[in-house]
């Protein structure tokens, strides 16, 4: 049985070969403080997330794409796999997707959590690798294809080539950044204090990158009044928040502009035919794809399904384990 799971800040994808995506659920869990024993994982722990008494803490185990609490991801990681094997007997081989940058300790953290899971052998495949075959971009031929995979924690840029990663940059500015970003924009602006859900569908309802005046949207926002202490709301427009979201998005182009800067020019001819390839959920973003066409003078297409387009190509890389010069990461002190 293998299994490709996109381990991400936000979400945890998890996909099977022949099966599909066959779980897709918040990474969050619910901790009784007093016990220390988990409540609830997944969904049901999410819908907790600040609504919680004092002695029952909702957390997230992955913070910019890597662990953080290293205990609760391996709790979180057991239950998913629990969920999706029927048979306890059956060892899977599991793919897990980590970000561009990750250091020797952050994968080796990730490894352990898959073995005290249950698997039994361990791969990692950097993200933007996972998120071009997720997309079903034929990365062997000597053809440049640029990824940008905007998750919830990292942003994963990275030329492929020949089944290799020709140039690649991970920085720590995605969906979680621009939630931050819009929660300190209310208070300061209105002195209204919202939190992380609220932030998040603020985002996906009215936050956009690039739009026209006519197409200025607002939204109703709920929160507690810093000033008197009490419940209130307020309208919020796709305007106001333009500027906040886009002083985040700006270190994405950037990002990008850098990575195309250091290709060599036959490969960027490739990418300029080609275009950009964009996955994960901040690439949802109302007008990310025809800003980064913008300023890159660059074609630029969102996959045909970004959210599970890493954890598919993460299931699929099975296929690609003797074929990929670059993608799959090796730690130094593989343990099994």
């Amino acid at each position: 049985m293998d299994v490709g799971i996109d381990l991400g800040t936000a979400t945890v994808i998890i996909y099977i070969g022949g099966e599909g995506v066959v779980l897709k659920e918040p990474s969050v869990v619910a901790v009784n403080m007093k016990t220390e024993t988990v409540i609830s994982v997944g969904e049901e722990a999410y819908k907790m997330i600040g609504k919680t008494p004092s002695h029952i803490k909702a957390v997230r185990p992955l913070s910019k794409g890597v662990v953080c609490d290293y205990k609760m991801t391996e709790e979180m990681v057991k239950y998913f796999i629990k969920k999706i094997c029927k048979d306890s007997l059956v060892k899977p081989r599991i793919a897990l997707c980590v970000p561009s940058g990750i250091t020797n300790v952050e994968s080796n953290a990730v490894i352990d959590v898959a073995i005290s899971s249950g698997a039994r052998k361990v791969y990692l495949i950097e993200e933007p690798v996972a998120a071009a075959i997720g997309a079903q971009i034929d990365i062997e031929k000597p053809n440049g294809n640029l990824i940008v995979d905007i998750g919830g924690g990292t942003t994963d840029i990275a030329v492929l080539s020949l089944n290799g990663i020709v140039n690649k940059k991970s920085i720590k500015v995605a969906g979680d950044t621009i939630n931050d970003a819009i929660i300190k924009y209310v208070r300061a602006s209105h002195g209204v204090l919202i939190g992380e859900k609220m932030a998040d569908q603020i985002k996906q309802n009215v936050g956009s990158v690039f739009f026209e005046p006519d197409e200025d949207v607002s939204a109703t926002v709920k929160g507690r009044n810093l000033t008197t202490g009490l419940p209130c709301s307020i309208e919020i427009s796709r305007s106001m928040l333009y500027d906040c979201i886009m002083k985040e998005t700006e270190q994405i182009i950037t990002a990008v502009k850098e990575v195309i800067e250091k290709t060599p020019p036959e490969l960027v001819g490739d990418i300029y035919t080609n275009g950009i390839t964009m996955t994960g959920g901040g690439s949802l973003l109302h007008g990310m794809d025809k800003l980064l066409e913008k300023q890159t003078k660059i074609p630029t297409r969102i996959a045909e399904d970004p959210v599970d387009c890493v954890a598919i190509g993460t299931g699929k890389s099975f296929d690609y384990l003797d074929k990929l010069v670059d993608g799959f990461v090796v730690p130094s002190m593989q343990r099994f």
